[in-house]
């Protein structure tokens, strides 16, 4: 059974990007995403509900991200699904996170992006959390 494992996200910075470097010196950073979704309800009345989404940056995708982007920048962001799980004190977790491939900053909205409509492609590196991994050649355009 084939399996396709792609994400398309867009949205606005609910906080300020966080870039750190990991041992091997690779940069990442963590970025919130707020998405909308607008919808009729049953009752024929508009509804908006907004998803919280955490989304992975790096090398130096994670670096222009943080240089340029702001809370309530608006960004684009291709990528794909990873789910995280951990123990703590006994108890099992787990979140679900987006780890991101391209970013393009959209401008507009008062955000930080002054490069509107720029795309960065996030370099793929060996480092102790593995970043993105190269599109196949026939990757399928959006």
């Amino acid at each position: 059974m084939a399996s396709y494992n792609r994400v398309v996200l867009v949205g606005n910075l609910t906080r300020d990007p966080e870039l750190r470097y990991i041992a091997s010196g690779t940069a990442v950073t963590e970025i919130g995403l707020a998405v909308n979704d607008r919808r009729k309800s049953q009752s024929g009345e508009w509804t908006e509900e907004t998803q919280f989404i955490d989304v992975t940056l790096w090398a130096r995708t994670a670096e222009v991200a943080s240089e340029y982007l702001s809370k309530g920048s608006s960004v684009l962001i291709e990528g794909r699904l990873k789910l995280d799980r951990w123990e703590k004190d006994g108890q099992k977790h787990s979140k679900l996170r987006v780890v991101g491939e391209k970013m393009q900053m959209l401008g507009g909205r008062g955000g930080g992006s002054e490069r509107s409509g720029t795309t960065v492609a996030a370099a793929t590196a060996s480092v102790d959390e593995p970043g993105p991994p190269e599109p196949p050649e026939d990757d399928i355009p959006f």
